[in-house]
């Protein structure tokens, strides 16, 4: 059974009130993500994909971030709405990560506008909203990025599975 939605307060958005399919949108917020000290990604020319009981994943332009500390990974999955996701590892110093990241080579004429965009797990790394630290979407799937402007439930955790 689906948790009751938490009601928003003044300046904030709940998941429940995004579209089902979901909804693309620019979004000129201050974009950081980081693994250490070392900058992967810094962008205020994001993209936020809003989805039905799911915080916003950001969506970075592939220029905004270091691509030579990426590299990809042979892993795939398949979202219903955006098509076909690829992946990358991280390799930073001694530091290697596996599927810190996702893109859409080829996505679904709705999602054209994430060509060349890649998002990132916060549960993998250190990631920013405007110099507000995220928390991860629970679980190991859905890579949203929880802030203090958006309230769920969020889908993700143990239990979610079927809302």
């Amino acid at each position: 059974m689906r948790p009751e939605r938490i009601e928003p307060g003044p300046g904030q958005e709940s998941v429940w009130d995004y579209p089902r399919p979901p909804r693309l949108e620019p979004t000129n917020a201050h974009i950081v993500v980081k693994a250490g000290d070392h900058v992967i990604a810094d962008s205020t020319n994001a993209l936020r994909i809003l989805e039905t009981s799911q915080p916003p994943a950001f969506y970075i332009p592939t220029t905004n971030v270091d691509m030579d500390a990426l590299t990809p990974s042979l892993a795939r999955t398949f979202c219903e709405w955006k098509g076909e996701a690829s992946y990358f590892d991280l390799a930073v110093g001694e530091q290697t990560i596996t599927q810190v990241a996702w893109c859409y080579n080829h996505p679904t004429p709705r999602f054209a506008q994430v060509v060349d965009h890649l998002a990132f797990y916060a549960q993998k790394l250190t990631c920013s909203v405007d110099g507000e630290v995220v928390d991860p979407n629970d679980g190991s799937f859905y890579g949203g990025w929880i802030t203090s402007t958006v309230v769920g439930p969020f889908k993700g955790g143990a239990g979610s599975q079927w809302w």
